[in-house]
């Protein structure tokens, strides 16, 4: 159960990841922007102080920052200080996984009409904000272009000065992160190590992309599978970011990577400790994404270790915050698109913007009408399809309730063995040694011990005392489906089985037909279950249900 267990987590662990750490990426930016009060002579000390304490309330509590830097707002009436305070607002609720208010935030920044006598440096610390905010929505595609036009600047590379160089340092750390997504974690790591080099001077703003940058790296490293440097370097980080009380937010992202070593390692109590400290840190703050993470991972180590209670307590905390959060990310989606096309079309203001708004529309009529029918003729497909997959099912079940007497069984084998032209293969086993394994999976299968959820192919070979190559060999042979698909289609047969022939199994809840039919966990068993019957769980047992009051 264990190894099922963590070889989910490790399916799951990469989207899971940058989820959490795209709110870390966006933090750093508001240093950026800090910097911008020294520009055009527009600034003074004062407001520098005033951004400088916003800042750091992000890592006190977001709310207060909001709320701070709204006041700070309606007071200043500088462009460049505007944008400051706008940028600080829009991370804060990007750290409190609020997309729908951040992208607002960004979109009223854009919507200014003083943005293009904006000093270089604002317009490409603009540019990547929006680059951050794609990030934060999981649209990868869209930020690496921007990024990747952003690096080819030669300006921008000079390293010549310090408010570029903080750009360029965040670009690189925001591009190794893409390359993460693509399990290139060679080029993940090369281009940290490029971000540490604009990294030159001894201030907060640099000792926090270094204290990220140490997190994201140590991350990689367990990716490719480096335990120990990662747990060295996690450690070692811990200890940095501890020495400033206030850096909440960093201490439990720290806490959430390194307990993600023991979990691999399997100590799963030690994992849970560390967790549950990184929580502790950010308990009563609004960092909804990286606690949802954290929720998840307790979740998934109550779960290996068998506390039910602590399980169901931190799944159910994790299930309402993850669907809070996709929703507004799924809103903040929307937002942004439809941001990026009101800035295109006052690009295109001063060319023909009559002809080209009855072009544009002509052509997204005919591209809706096109993905419209594409939709609906894969709906159909997919409809036809598991409508015949529930057929065969069906068809199949009242075959077995029909099923021959054995001995008759075993005639037709024969015939069927009679009829069949077998051809020497000295790779292949011989038909003794086929027919003796066949005969310990049908003992097997009668047994039910299919159901057992630590079962796995070595496992088996070792109880009937075969060769793993000789078993598998057999299974995908004589079953048509790898050990995997055949386990499964057990499980689903039995369940199903006994939801049609005993009517108490129709009242439990899908989870705790997945817990008995040996899945680890609901969502797996929802998946191999449409799968094999063409229907979800639910619509089976609505089906049966039905045929019982008829």
């Amino acid at each position: 159960m264990r190894r099922d267990y963590q070889e989910a987590v490790r399916k799951t662990e990469k989207k899971s990841f940058f989820c959490q750490n795209s709110l870390a990426r966006s933090i750093p930016f508001l240093f950026i922007v800090l910097c911008s009060v020294f520009i055009k002579g527009q600034s003074g000390p004062d407001f520098n102080i005033l951004a400088d304490k916003a800042f750091q309330k992000l890592y006190q509590n977001p709310d207060d920052c909001i709320s701070y830097s709204q006041a700070l707002l309606i007071s200043d009436q500088n462009q460049e200080h505007r944008i400051v305070l706008q940028n600080i607002i829009s991370q804060a609720y990007a750290m409190k996984g609020d997309y729908v208010q951040s992208v607002n935030i960004y979109s009223q920044k854009e919507d200014s009409k003083e943005k293009e006598n904006l000093s270089y440096f604002l317009q490409t610390a603009g540019d990547y904000n929006l680059a951050d905010q794609y990030q934060n929505l999981d649209l990868y595609g869209q930020s690496q272009r921007i990024i990747s036009g952003l690096l080819s600047d030669p300006k921008l590379l000079k390293g010549d000065n310090p408010r570029i160089n903080v750009i360029t340092a965040k670009l690189y750390q925001l591009q190794a992160l893409n390359l993460g997504i693509n399990r290139n974690y060679d080029k993940a790591l090369e281009n940290l190590s490029k971000s540490d080099q604009y990294l030159g001077f001894n201030n907060q703003e640099n000792h926090i992309l270094e204290i990220e940058n140490r997190i994201f790296r140590a991350s990689f490293f367990m990716r490719q599978n480096k335990l120990e440097e990662a747990k060295n370097l996690l450690e070692s980080t811990l200890v940095l970011a501890e020495k400033n009380t206030d850096y909440y937010f960093l201490q439990a992202l720290a806490y959430e990577n390194l307990s993600r070593y023991y979990f691999l390692k399997e100590e799963y109590s030690t994992s849970a400790d560390i967790l549950e400290k990184g929580l502790s840190k950010i308990q009563n703050l609004p960092y909804n994404s990286l606690k949802a993470k954290i929720y998840e991972s307790l979740s998934k180590n109550y779960f290996a270790l068998h506390n039910d209670a602590k399980h169901h307590e931190y799944n159910k905390l994790y299930t309402e915050l993850r669907t809070k959060l996709d929703s507004n990310t799924k809103e903040g989606i929307r937002y942004i698109v439809k941001l990026v096309e009101t800035n295109q079309a006052h690009n295109l203001e001063f060319q023909n913007q009559k002809q080209l708004k009855k072009t544009s529309l002509i052509a997204a009529c005919f591209l809706v009408l096109i993905i419209g029918l594409i939709i609906c003729f894969l709906i159909l497909k997919n409809t036809n399809k598991d409508l015949k997959k529930q057929f065969d099912f069906f068809k199949k079940q009242k075959i077995q309730e029909q099923k021959p007497p054995e001995n008759l069984q075993s005639i037709i084998k024969e015939t069927t063995s009679i009829n069949k032209t077998p051809e020497k293969d000295p790779n292949r086993i011989s038909k003794e040694k086929e027919d003796e394994i066949l005969g310990k999976l049908e003992e097997w299968e009668k047994q039910q011990r299919f159901l057992d959820k630590s079962m796995t192919l070595s496992a088996l070979s070792s109880q009937m005392g075969v060769n793993t190559k000789y078993l598998s060999e057999v299974i995908n042979s004589t079953k048509g489906k790898n050990f995997n698909g055949y386990i499964n289609e057990l499980r689903i047969n039995h369940i199903a089985r006994l939801l049609r022939t005993d009517p108490a199994f129709l009242n439990y809840k899908v989870s705790y037909l997945a817990e008995y039919s040996g899945f680890s966990s609901h969502s797996a068993f929802t998946t191999v279950f449409k799968s094999v019957t063409g229907m979800s769980p639910n619509v089976y047992i609505q089906e049966i249900s039905k045929s019982r009051t008829l």
